[in-house]
């Protein structure tokens, strides 16, 4: 028997909504995560002024914390996919 394809309903071969609501839940959580983590220095760097040198070390320390958020999920996914794929 070949393996199913994920969200799709194994009954009536339609997409599953429910597993893709499932799945999207955690990973939309873990982006808020990130994206909350990162308004922390943004929003401190706007608040200390334009062209300010701490200005930009915040604002450095905020798309870090992007660019690690960004990996963090991209792992995610592809690791959740990779269970997905082998269920």
């Amino acid at each position: 028997m070949p393996p199913s394809t994920p969200f799709v309903d194994r009954r009536t071969g339609t997409i599953d909504t429910t597993q893709i609501l499932v799945e999207a839940i955690p990973l939309a959580k873990l982006i808020g995560v990130f994206v909350a983590i990162a308004l922390i220095p943004f929003a401190v760097g706007f608040l200390l002024g334009e062209y300010s040198i701490l200005d930009v070390l915040f604002t450095l320390a905020g798309q870090f914390v992007l660019a690690v958020g960004a990996g963090t999920v991209l792992i995610y996914s592809v690791a959740r996919g990779s269970q997905l794929a082998s269920e």
